[in-house]
């Protein structure tokens, strides 16, 4: 079974089963963890890089923004002798969280995406194939699912159908959302899968079922993840020593793109040419392997969604950090912010 941080349970003889994330030993193997290191885990999950990263002798910032993740971090913390430090947050707030805990740090390691646990939990409200109410939510607070779909003009769902969940059919999905809201909101999982699975219909040659991106789409809007793996980089350019390691482990060609980006830019030297003036020099605030890492062909057998996993990493120079970064733009996407009441 599929689970939190795209890892499976595996199961053990005359014990519990022993959660295994994705890609654990190419991430250790990139992290290096150390006895008396400081390591972040600023997606804590089901912990199963933080229990490997603390075997390893090195302490743990636990992040999550899913209060059921920290209250499983605060019951393996008494094991580990005050090791593990859980926090309740974002990782994209993660200069602030450190700041906190130290001020710096030897590696920092990032899951992005939802956890199995989650879409496995129908109250959540992130599965398809499960009924339960529109959330969506990573964490406890903000708009809701149901409260996009309901609320946002069609050219906005459009954009984000099409742009978070690469869905050709967007515009008519956004249409077809709009024109069923008018007879009555929507509320129910379920309810909105049926709706977008009319729309785009689906040949025996589909792997996927047809709600899968548009529900993608949703859960990354509602939750800023994107927004919130571009701020992460930047702090962590910020936080992590020289020698420090950054990996991050990605599922969405939309989330690795921006790691790949963030990587290149902050360890490429700067190109010119004799026929333009010169450029300004860039510090190099990071040393990174170009290629991503895939799973294994054992891994991708055994867990399915390790198949779409890559791992990216760099190291921390001496170089100061830079200031801000064009990881991504989201200007032509609507803000959350800016949800327009109920019936405007």
């Amino acid at each position: 079974m599929t689970t939190g941080g795209g890892g499976v349970e595996e199961p053990t003889a005359g014990g519990p089963a022993r959660h295994l994330p994705v890609l654990l030993a190419e991430v250790l193997a990139a992290l290096q963890p150390a006895e008396g290191d400081i390591v972040v885990d600023g997606t804590f999950g089901n912990g199963g890089y933080t229990r490997a990263i603390l075997d390893a002798g090195a302490s743990v910032i636990a992040v999550d923004r899913d209060p059921s993740a920290i209250a499983t971090a605060r019951e393996l913390a008494s094991a580990y002798g005050g090791r593990l430090t859980p926090v309740e947050g974002r990782f994209g707030d993660l200069a602030a969280i450190v700041a906190t805990h130290g001020g710096m740090v030897d590696g920092i390691v990032l899951d992005i995406g939802v956890s199995s646990m989650q879409i496995d939990t129908a109250e959540r409200g992130f599965s398809f194939q499960k009924d339960g109410p529109l959330d969506m939510r990573m964490g406890p607070s903000g708009p809701t699912a149901a409260d996009v779909v309901n609320r946002l003009k069609i050219g906005d769902l459009a954009r984000i159908f099409g742009f978070y969940g690469e869905e050709k059919q967007a515009g008519r999905i956004a249409r077809a959302i709009v024109a069923r809201r008018d007879e009555r909101p929507f509320e129910r999982t379920l309810d909105l899968a049926g709706v977008v699975g009319k729309v785009v219909g689906r040949s025996p040659k589909d792997k996927i079922d047809p709600a899968t991106r548009s529900f993608q789409a949703l859960r990354i809007y509602v939750n800023d993840e994107l927004g919130e793996l571009a701020r992460a980089l930047v702090a962590a350019e910020q936080v992590l020593k020289p020698g420090g390691r950054l990996v991050v482990v990605s599922f969405h060609s939309l989330e690795d793109r921006i790691v790949k980006r963030f990587l290149r830019d902050r360890s490429s030297p700067p190109s010119g040419s004799r026929h333009l003036p010169d450029i300004a020099p860039v510090t190099q605030t990071f040393v990174a392997r170009n290629k991503a890492v895939a799973a294994s062909e054992n891994e991708a057998r055994r867990n399915p969604r390790a198949r779409s996993a890559k791992l990216r990493s760099g190291i921390r120079t001496n170089e100061p950090a830079r200031t801000g970064s064009d990881a991504l733009d989201f200007a032509a996407l609507p803000s959350l912010a800016d949800l327009p009441e109920s019936g405007d």
